[in-house]
């Protein structure tokens, strides 16, 4: 067993059996065992590869995306340009570079990371001088919000639900009979969907808690958001993964060496926004919006200027078998203003998750 498990599994012999969004919290931010705490995980030396770790081209065009947006609002001054979950800090260096199309911006914005690890904190530090850092949402300033949040709601912690013939029942992390982690199943509880036996649902409180300080913020002072990840729309299934050396593996049998992640379901998220007094947008594949913005056009030009790996890079991030279709975004920004380049106002209702 890890260290961690070793921890977990003392924490169930003396209170019981933990939620999966408690084990995703211990495995992931535990301070001297968790995951994000003590590595790099980037990178084809860590254990995955994000947009932004692909190319340049994925940063360039959600800063061009948000300083469009800040035009079309008038180029408010002051402006907190946000990203939380930074990772190294790759994409918001990319886009940096490119708001600098937009006379004004840089000189009016303020970057502000949401960062929980030390580690990355540092790395971030050397890459983009001295950013603002900040623990929570919460913590944003009260003026206009430009943000980017990529691959950010799919680490955060979930809690999944089976039907059983006797209702829905929560998915717990407990012991086996020789001591190790295991899956079992709690008492029943109330939980406001529809299904059949055996099908299970995932929740993810903390995405649309994140959501709604992002939407208020955004219509009372401003600004527009761009949330970029895996997942659908009123999804069923168990979704949580593990991924360690750039391979799945078993969420349970290393915890703290390996990233645990979930499919994000946008619909609670969008209703978050609505109810927040926002316009929010229907969600759209990554690829289609990459390839509406441009992106074909400016990855010729790179292979052009002698960047060899612009093409294959702008097949990963938008080819329907990569991650154009596996990737979704959604958008959102204050009601009466010009939605975001490449959305489109999504027209539900706010209770509608």
């Amino acid at each position: 067993m890890t260290p961690l498990a070793q921890i977990i599994a003392a924490r169930i012999r003396a209170t019981g059996p933990i939620t999966l969004a408690d084990y995703m919290q211990i495995c992931l931010l535990d301070s001297r065992h968790g995951y994000y705490a003590t590595r790099d995980p980037f990178g084809q030396a860590g254990d995955f590869i994000t947009a932004p770790e692909i190319h340049q081209m994925f940063g360039e065009f959600c800063g061009l995306a948000l300083a469009q947006a800040w035009m079309d609002q008038g180029r408010p001054s002051p402006i907190t340009l946000a990203e939380p979950g930074p990772g190294r800090g790759t994409l918001m260096a990319d886009m940096w570079r490119a708001i600098a199309v937009a006379p004004g911006m840089r000189d009016a914005a303020q970057i502000c990371l949401i960062e929980a690890s030390p580690f990355l904190r540092r790395v971030q530090s050397e890459r983009l001088g001295a950013p603002h850092h900040i623990h929570s949402l919460k913590d944003l300033p009260n003026k206009p919000l430009f943000l980017i949040a990529n691959e950010f709601a799919d680490a955060l912690p979930i809690r999944q639900y089976q039907m059983t013939a006797e209702g829905w029942r929560e998915r717990m992390v407990g012991l086996s009979d020789d001591g190790g982690l295991r899956m079992g199943l709690g008492p029943v509880v109330p939980f406001p969907r529809d299904g059949k036996p055996g099908d299970v649902v995932e929740d993810c409180a903390e995405a649309v808690a994140s959501v709604d300080v992002i939407a208020t913020r955004i219509a009372d002072h401003g600004g527009a958001a761009i949330i970029v990840d895996y997942g659908g729309w009123n999804g069923y299934g168990d979704t949580f993964q593990a991924l360690r050396n750039h391979t799945p593996e078993d969420p349970l049998a290393n915890p703290g060496l390996a990233d645990l992640t979930a499919h994000v379901d946008f619909a609670p998220l969008a209703a978050a926004a609505l109810r927040a007094g926002a316009m929010v947008s229907r969600p759209v594949h990554q690829g289609d919006w990459l390839l509406s913005l441009g992106a074909a056009e400016r990855a010729r030009k790179l292979a052009q200027t002698g960047d060899a790996g612009a093409m294959a890079a702008l097949a990963r991030l938008t080819d329907p078998a990569e991650m154009g279709h596996l990737f979704k975004a959604i958008a959102i920004w204050p009601k009466g203003a010009t939605p975001v380049p490449g959305f489109e106002a999504l027209e539900i209702h706010a209770d509608n998750t």
